[in-house]
């Protein structure tokens, strides 16, 4: 068979596929997605220009790399929206070993990358990678997968012990680097996905006590957690030290006012808020847009949540319902996260806000993750309509 029939052929099979199945392409989902993208790279640019081109040069720096992050990411997206997401269910160990390989890369020397004392990159010749990114959605996979075809035995201990032992090595790879943050996200996210699987609700507490014991002694074994606690309880007890960033972003939200003080007039920006460009974004978002402008990027979260949510209801089989249902819960919790703690509700911790954020791995990785929704989608047994 020549190479064009066979481009044929696979191009006949998917139209087959997608005309076969009631499913669609989730617009809603689609638009939300692009519009917190490009937001994203206009607000990293208002976030991040002055200290680039105070530190690099070049004022266009970070904002160059989140255009380069998205145009990786949407193809990304592209190839995993055109993929079979059932196809996904064979590289399940294979997602689980390279996560781990790749948070194992991290402590070699040369190749992990060390910033401000933690080892969370891989150095690559033109670009640097992130592998706890990764590894969420590894994760993600592997246990949508063992819980589809484990599913009638969710119920029992013994059958949620590889998703505990998976996850916890995980979590254990990632708090090493040390990155307590990406820590929580993944315990969470284990023991969210192994509630809506149907884990019985004293398993959940056995669980859960543990964990929360063991956040104390994770605290204290670090004096920089411990710090990062004390200056969550009274920043202004050291305003100039650990409780600087917090305070900073207090300024941020609260010049914000109602509508703000108009996109690109920034104050915090001028080397005031470290992380402006990343972690503490949404600080900025609060300051240039106000509650109101803070609030509809809230609302858009929340949209595309619900359209992973509805999409999970409409999934031919539990392998689709589960995946859709990880990429959703892990949306909300990174999500939840940040603008906890920009707003000190929650001690401070590094953590990207997705698509917003400075940082292509998590770029890529999300919308990575919204691909593998609207493969779902397409492929689901009923329309999804709209909100």
């Amino acid at each position: 068979m020549t190479k064009t029939k066979q481009k044929q052929s696979k191009k006949e099979k998917l139209s087959f596929e997608l005309n076969n199945s009631s499913g669609k392409f989730d617009i809603p989902l689609f638009v939300v997605t692009v519009v917190l993208v490009v937001f994203g790279i206009i607000m990293v640019y208002s976030a991040s220009g002055y200290s680039a081109a105070h530190h690099q040069g070049n004022r266009f720096y970070f904002m160059n790399k989140q255009i380069i992050g998205a145009v990786a990411g949407f193809a990304a997206f592209l190839g995993f929206t055109l993929l079979d997401y059932k196809k996904l269910y064979k590289f399940r160990f294979a997602a689980l070993i390279v996560s781990y390989v790749l948070l194992a890369l991290v402590f070699i020397p040369g190749l992990g990358l060390e910033v401000y004392g933690a080892r969370r990159w891989i150095r690559l010749p033109f670009f640097t990678l992130q592998p706890s990114e990764i590894a969420k959605f590894g994760f993600i996979i592997f246990t949508a997968a063992y819980m589809s075809k484990h599913h009638d035995k969710v119920h029992k201990f013994k059958t949620i012990l590889p998703v505990l032992g998976a996850g916890s090595l995980m979590a254990l790879l990632i708090i090493l680097e040390p990155n307590m943050s990406i820590t929580m996200c993944v315990v969470l996210l284990m023991l969210a996905m192994l509630f809506l699987g149907g884990m019985k609700i004293k398993h959940f507490v056995i669980i859960i006590l543990p964990v929360l014991a063991l956040v104390p002694i994770l605290i204290i074994m670090e004096p920089y957690r411990m710090n990062r606690l004390t200056a969550f309880l009274n920043p202004w007890a050291s305003p100039l030290a650990e409780g600087y960033q917090l305070i900073q972003s207090f300024y941020s939200l609260g010049s914000g006012g109602l509508f703000g003080l108009g996109l690109f007039n920034s104050r915090q920006a001028y080397l005031f808020l470290p992380f402006s460009e990343s972690d503490f974004i949404f600080s900025i978002i609060g300051e240039e847009l106000g509650l109101i402008g803070a609030g509809a990027v809230i609302l858009l979260f929340i949209i595309m949540i619900a359209r992973a949510i509805v999409i999970s209801q409409r999934a031919q089989d539990r392998f689709g319902i589960y995946l859709a249902s990880g990429i959703a819960a892990i949306i909300a919790i990174q999500v939840l996260i940040n603008i906890a703690v920009v707003t000190g509700s929650i001690p401070p911790t590094g953590l990207p806000l997705p698509f917003i954020s400075a940082g292509s791995s998590s770029l890529v990785v999300f919308l990575s993750g919204i691909g593998i929704l609207q493969s779902v989608s397409l492929r689901s047994h009923k329309s999804i309509k709209s909100l």
